[in-house]
């Protein structure tokens, strides 16, 4: 019983965490859409995302930590390589937007997330293709 409400408690304490780290996403990503590869702005993001995914994975929140990391990772030698391309913004915003999505229906006893995976294998695949990698 200690073991569940452990779990329960570190769960809603992640999900606090998790609407901070995606607000502050959402924040660099509406920098991006004024600045063009601002490399704060684009590190920002990325650590963000990074933080996000390894408090996912901590808790065992695999559809999250996967989705969070995999988007982390493909944004991460765009920013790093100053070439984050304006056409990929849009996709990336709706990526976050399904990140959001996650967070709300992340079961609150399990932290499992029943969710059709393809969903997120089309949003990324479209950052990749409007990103140009």
């Amino acid at each position: 019983m200690d073991t569940a409400l452990a779990f329960d408690n570190a769960l809603q304490g992640f999900l606090l965490d998790a609407q901070v780290l995606l607000t502050q996403a959402q924040e660099c990503l509406q920098h991006l859409e004024l600045i063009d590869n601002d490399l704060d702005a684009c590190r920002c993001l990325e650590n963000a995302l990074d933080s996000l995914a390894r408090q996912a994975t901590r808790l065992g929140l695999r559809e999250v930590a996967h989705y969070t990391t995999a988007l982390q990772q493909l944004l991460a030698p765009a920013c790093h390589g100053a070439c984050l391309q304006r056409a990929a913004l849009p996709a990336i915003g709706a990526c976050l937007t399904l990140l959001a999505w996650q967070l709300e229906l992340v079961d609150a006893h399990t932290g499992r997330l029943a969710l059709d995976a393809s969903e997120q294998t089309n949003l990324l695949e479209l950052t990749i293709f409007e990103n140009g990698s």
